[in-house]
């Protein structure tokens, strides 16, 4: 017989013992807020930082002749990589920074059409010949 169990609240739990609050972390806060003020700082990217790789990311939001992606350990080493990429592929005055949605909008839900299954092909076994095996 299946038991449904009530519901439980965030934390550590078991079993017959009371739940333990769990601190929520925040990995590396100081480098994430570095990244935040690298974006309001410079409007022709988007800065962002990788928790898993300890790096700082830029991606071009001006129009290139390709996809341009820069990283750095450090945000100054970014930031001289920015500066050295758009004095390389400034041939005029840049395109003026688009105006970027600073919030997350859900993508808009449109049903899947219905599309029938074909019936499966009824399996066949064949007769293999085998050979005698010699012992």
């Amino acid at each position: 017989m299946i038991r449904r169990r009530p519901p439980r609240g965030p934390g550590r739990h078991r079993d017959g013992l009371p739940r333990a609050a769990v601190h929520r972390r925040l990995w590396d806060g100081p480098a994430r807020a570095e990244a935040e003020r690298l974006d309001h700082a410079w409007p022709r990217w988007a800065v962002l930082y990788g928790t898993g790789s300890r790096l700082f990311y830029a991606v071009a939001a001006w129009p290139a002749p390709e996809p341009l992606i820069l990283h750095d350990r450090t945000p100054e080493g970014l930031e001289e990589r920015m500066r050295a990429a758009e004095n390389a592929h400034a041939t005029g005055p840049l395109p003026a920074a688009p105006e970027r949605q600073r919030r997350i909008v859900p993508a808009p839900h449109e049903p899947v059409p219905f599309q029938p299954v074909p019936e499966p092909v009824p399996f066949r076994s064949v007769p293999v010949p085998r050979e005698p095996v010699e012992p």
